[in-house]
């Protein structure tokens, strides 16, 4: 970077800074007539922030439009399967960032993270010991736990939605064939118990053929995300909680690329070789399988 760049960057001479300043005041005082007050803070403090981004690093005329192209095809790749938005959302750390401050830590309430893109409603119901994973290839996997409050007590009939990719990275809703796999819904027990078959979590890219997966090569990052599954969990008179849990072990943790990991989060996948009974004595021949656990604790709604 040349010093001429630098000086640019840094320093307006005070006419310039003055008109600058004058432009983003009256922008800002535009909207001061909106009825909603939460309405009118939002958008004074988004055009505060934008107008300072735009003048620290004196974006060119010919940038603002590449990043107009950016959004535009953001739009047009994004259809009821795919949302281009929640990716760019989550590769800026933005979705990471609301989560926590909207799931204020709580006690031993366990930590929320990213949503992600590949939820669907109406997910198939299963009993308690079934399986979720619908046919979709990988190693089986025994997961089992309980949901309490904070002070411990169960929380029965907490209804938990469970979602994944399967062994080749894909969620079902990637494929066109309209497959169920990966996702199912069930309910704990009198005690707050739940268990169930999943699959063995294993390492994907976030979609990244599209506007999002040109940014990150661009700026030298992977597409990829650790080895995750997905949970939600509710229940009445207790805080919605979104979150996943991670393997411990995997080479991704400090590099995921939505920053969903948290380290209360990684749970030990533990690798039972072929001919291990399973818990529920479901027989799975020459297959090894993995066991983990995860117990849930949930903060009481405000």
């Amino acid at each position: 970077m040349t010093s001429r760049t630098v000086d640019k960057t840094v320093a307006a001479n005070p006419e310039q800074r003055r008109r600058e300043e004058e432009l983003t005041a009256k922008v800002v005082a535009s909207f001061d007539g909106a009825d909603n007050e939460r309405l009118k803070l939002v958008l004074q403090s988004l055009t505060r922030h934008l107008h300072a981004f735009l003048r620290e690093v004196r974006v060119t005329e010919e940038e603002w439009n590449t990043a107009i192209e950016f959004l535009t095809a953001a739009g047009h790749i994004t259809d009821d399967r795919r949302q281009e938005f929640i990716l760019l959302s989550d590769v800026f750390g933005a979705s990471m960032q609301t989560i926590t401050m909207n799931n204020e830590a709580e006690g031993e309430a366990t930590e929320a993270t990213v949503f992600g893109p590949f939820f669907v409603e109406n997910s198939p119901r299963i009993d308690l010991g079934g399986d979720i994973s619908g046919g979709a290839p990988g190693q089986p996997c025994w997961v089992e736990g309980t949901v309490t409050g904070l002070d411990g007590s169960p929380i029965p009939g907490a209804r938990i939605e469970v979602w994944e990719a399967d062994d080749d990275g894909f969620y079902d809703v990637q494929y066109t064939d309209n497959r169920v796999t990966g996702r199912a819904h069930l309910f704990t027990d009198e005690l707050g118990r739940y268990s169930f078959w999943g699959l063995t979590p294993t390492p994907y890219p976030i979609p990244h053929d599209g506007p999002v997966g040109a940014m990150l090569a661009a700026a030298g990052r992977s597409p990829m995300r650790a080895s995750h599954l997905h949970f939600m969990v509710t229940a009445d008179r207790y805080r919605t909680l979104v979150t996943h849990i991670f393997v411990r072990g995997d080479a991704l943790l400090h590099s995921d690329s939505v920053f969903g990991v948290k380290e209360s989060l990684i749970k030990n996948f533990t690798e039972q070789p072929a001919g291990t009974p399973t818990p529920d004595g479901r027989e799975l021949g020459d297959r090894p399988w993995a066991r983990t656990r995860f117990d849930i604790v949930l903060a009481a709604a405000p």
